[in-house]
This record gives structure tokens, C-alpha cells and sequence, in this order.
């Protein structure tokens, strides 16, 4: 039984037999074509072009350019952050609960792509103001931001699990995504200081306010050449009523949701730590900033690597024990970062393209398994709620980011970090741990929290064939 195979599981909710759409269910099921996979994945190239100088860049814009402290800094984007988070569920109830001929997800991408581009430049305009009328422009525009990436960003997360069923053809899916979400990271990283000289010709401000309506302006052509090239096949099943409240209590009680939950949570913790402090380590610790040009890029191209093997390391390992053993690795390789002597770049680098090409397959696993708990929550219950479950996972994943920087703002301030100076023993020795101890220690929960995950290759295959037998009896 299915029950037996899948631990932990509910018996599941017998939904009345619907009278579903025969072609389209087995449509769901058939082999995607390249074009289509290539069309899903390129969006998150243009996702990357916000989220990555986000990552990498925005605190030291605060800090550095704008005009603000490291503390004030920290608290203002962790604080954004929590708020922005609890807007995800929000987008995924609303996204779920759209319907036009385009779709549910698809039509995001449209309507939110130009108003994402404004609010970055925003973010990344320095005003003329002082004191705390500069504070809360950086609030209210970094917000605004976030809200409107998330609206783009929730729907393209649940399209990856309604363009089909397959559980294989998911994990390809968000393999190619996440080759281009790498490039796009290392574009950014590698071309971003670069842009900022050149358009600002002096002024950085000027320089990271154009910069920024370039990112936005590529990413908007991206989402719009996704929008136009996938289809959604997975429905809901018929007859299914809308209910927030309901869609919320289904996560609340499915086990492998709750375990991927917590394991975004502390993912983002960990690689947000590593990617924040690289442009102070190499700024304050090794006295080369120029070097972030490649770091990050070393990084990123390494990780496309790996996420590019992803289909093939699910055809001979369960996605659990691939999670588990990366996450292992991306331990160890943390740690080893912490006696690095701050002369040895080569041995940086090496243990920075390891790291890349442990961590490449993480990111296409996670989000292939959440797909699959969408599909078990319809076993379960009888109901089907992708976008919601997408989201309430990113929440997850912009809560662990708050707590980087908020773990940052606080070590920097404990430290007595000084912009744009000569750095203290204490504060260089805390960008060092938050480079490699710090992380390794998040690493090694994240293995521990997946030890939890109840979903195996041969429960996941019954239960796919179980729905599509709901679906088309004839079958």
C-alpha cells in the first residue's frame, strides 16, 4: 500500500471520482520538449539579475554608497525581509485562484515584470534626504521591491510543477532553470562593478541607479519569452473549492512540506552568510576587492555545473540521500575556508568551486521535492494547492536570509566593523567565521532536518499513478 511505502502519511482523503479532461491528464504525463524546458528556465536568469545583486550587492551599496550603517542596514533588510515574507502565501493563495486562458502562473510574469524593474531602481536610487527620511525611503523602496519580485516570482516557482507530472521531467525542468540562474548570478557578479564605473562615470550612485535599470530591463525581456513559450497541464482537480484557511491547514499537516520548510530555511541561511561576506572578506581580510569579480563567478559557473548533473544523479540516487550527502560536503568545504591563510587566493578559489559543485544540485532537488509535495497533498486530501506550496517554502527561504543578515549586522556591530577603514583584529576575525564556521554549523543542521524527509522514489511512483488513475480510470 501506499500508505506503507510513503512513512508518516495520512491515509489519504478519497476526493469523489472527477470527470477530468482524459487528453489533457495524459498530456501532463508525455516527455517536454527542449524549446519548452529551455523557455521555463531562462526566467530565472532575469530573476538572478534582481536576487543576486541583492545577495552580493545591496548591503554594501547601503553601507558604502548610500550612506546608512551596517546596523541600520542589517535591521532595515531583515527587517524587510519578515515582512516581505509573510506576503508569499499571500501571492500563492492569488496566484492559485487566478484563471485566465493563459493559465494561473503564466500571466504573472506579464503583469508584474515592469513594475519589478521600477521598484529596483528605486532601491538602488541614493536620494537627496538625510537621517531618517533617508531610512525610510530605503525601507519603502527595498519593500516595494521585494513585494513585486515576489509576485513574479511565486507563480514561475509553481509553474515548474504544473508543466508536468513527471517526476524525472520535474527534475530536469529545474535542473535547466538553474544553469541559467547560475549564469545569471555569475553575469552579475562578473559585470556589475564593472557597470556601476561605467554608468556612473565617477558617481557611484548614479552608477548603481542605471546598472540596476539595466538588470531590469533584461529581466523583463526573460520573463516575457517564458510567458510565451510553456504551457500548464496540471490542474486542480474539478470541482475543487478555493479555501486559504484550508490550503494552509493541508501544509500544516504534510510532513514532507513541513521538513522542506525548515530546509529552505536554513539553506538560505547558509549560503546567504558566504555570499554577503565575501565583498567584505576580500575588501577587509584579503585587501583585494577586486577578486569578487571572479569569487562569486567561480562559484556560480561551478554550481551550473552541478545543477546540470542533477537529472543524472536522480536517475541513480534517491533525491533524500542526494540532499543529505551535499549537504554533508557543503559542510565539510565551509569549514576548510576558515584556515585558508588570507594569501593563499588559489586555495580561496579551489574550495570555491567545490562548494559550487556541491551546492549546484541543491536548489533543482528542493524544488523538484516541493513539486512532489504538492502532488501529496492531492493524494492526501483530495485538493491541490501549487502555488500556495511553492510559497509558503520561499517564505522559508526569505526568512533565512533575514537572519543572515541580521547574524552579519549583528557580528559587524559586536565587532566594532568601521566602513571604509582599516578593520579592527576582531571585526577582520568575525568576517572570517562568517565565511566558513558559521555556515559549515547551518550545513550540518540541514542534514539533520532531512534525515526527516518521508517521500522515497517507489512511495512517489505509486502515488503518481494513483492520481492519474483518479483522474482517467480508463487508464
Amino acid at each position: 500500500m501506499l500508505e506503507h511505502r510513503i512513512r508518516g502519511g495520512a491515509a489519504p482523503t478519497r476526493a469523489p471520482a472527477p470527470s477530468a479532461d482524459t487528453a489533457a491528464g495524459r498530456d501532463a504525463t508525455a516527455p517536454l520538449r527542449w524549446r519548452e524546458k529551455l523557455a521555463y528556465g531562462v526566467a530565472d536568469m532575469g530573476f538572478n539579475f534582481y536576487w543576486t545583486n541583492v545577495a552580493t550587492f545591496l548591503l554594501i551599496f547601503y553601507t558604502d554608497t548610500f550612506g546608512i550603517s551596517a546596523a541600520a542596514a542589517a535591521a532595515m533588510m531583515s527587517t524587510v525581509k519578515i515582512v516581505n515574507a509573510f506576503t508569499d502565501p499571500m501571492i500563492g493563495a492569488a496566484a492559485d485562484r487566478t484563471a485566465t486562458r493563459f493559465g494561473k502562473f503564466r500571466p504573472w510574469l506579464v503583469w508584474m515584470s515592469i513594475p519589478l524593474a521600477g521598484a529596483a531602481v528605486l532601491t538602488y536610487t541614493t536620494p537627496d534626504l538625510e537621517g531618517d527620511a533617508k531610512l525610510a525611503w530605503a525601507y519603502g523602496t527595498y519593500l516595494l521591491m521585494m513585494v513585486c519580485y515576489t509576485c513574479v516570482n511565486i507563480p514561475y516557482n509553481a509553474l515548474s510543477g504544473v508543466m508536468s507530472a513527471d517526476p524525472q521531467e520535474r527534475s530536469t525542468i529545474n535542473g535547466l532553470r538553474f544553469i541559467f540562474a547560475f549564469a545569471g548570478s555569475t553575469l552579475v557578479t562578473a559585470a556589475t562593478p564593472s557597470l556601476v564605473r561605467l554608468l556612473g562615470g565617477g558617481n557611484d550612485a548614479r552608477g548603481w541607479q542605471l546598472a540596476m535599470l539595466a538588470w531590469g530591463l533584461a529581466a523583463t525581456v526573460l520573463f516575457l519569452l517564458t510567458f510565451g513559450g510553456t504551457r500548464e497541464r496540471v490542474a486542480p482537480p474539478p470541482g475543487q473549492r478555493s479555501n486559504v484557511l484550508r490550503d494552509v491547514r493541508d501544509l500544516a499537516v504534510n510532513r514532507p512540506w513541513i521538513v522542506l520548510f525548515v530546509l529552505s530555511l536554513v539553506i538560505m541561511v547558509t549560503i546567504t552568510l558566504r555570499t554577503a561576506s565575501a565583498a567584505y572578506y576580500f575588501k577587509y581580510v584579503v585587501g583585494r576587492p577586486e577578486l569578487m569579480a571572479a569569487f562569486v563567478p567561480t562559484y556560480m559557473i561551478a554550481a551550473a555545473i552541478g545543477a546540470a548533473c542533477t537529472p543524472l544523479l536522480t536517475r541513480f540516487a534517491d533525491k533524500k540521500t542526494l540532499m543529505i550527502a551535499l549537504m554533508s560536503l557543503t559542510a565539510l568545504l565551509s569549514a576548510a575556508f576558515y584556515v585558508i591563510p588570507a594569501d593563499q587566493v588559489q586555495l580561496m578559489f579551489a574550495l570555491q568551486a567545490l562548494l559550487g559543485l556541491v551546492l549546484g544540485p541543491k536548489s533543482p532537488l528542493a524544488f523538484a521535492m516541493l513539486a512532489d509535495t504538492a502532488d501529496y497533498n492531492e493524494w492526501r486530501t483530495g485538493r491541490r494547492a501549487t502555488a500556495m506550496t511553492f510559497a509558503a517554502a520561499t517564505f522559508a527561504q526569505k526568512l533565512g536570509t533575514a537572519m543572515a543578515v541580521a547574524t552579519i549586522g549583528s557580528v559587524f556591530t559586536a565587532l566594532g566593523y568601521v566602513p571604509n577603514a582599516v578593520q579592527s583584529g576582531g571585526s577582520q576575525a568575525g568576517i572570517v567565521w562568517l565565511m566558513s564556521l558559521i555556515p559549515a554549523g547551518f550545513a550540518l543542521i540541514a542534514v539533520l532536518v532531512m534525515c526527516l524527509y518521508n517521500l522515497d522514489a517507489p512511495g512517489i511512483a505509486r502515488m503518481q499513478a494513483e492520481l492519474a488513475a483518479r483522474k482517467d480510470p480508463s487508464a
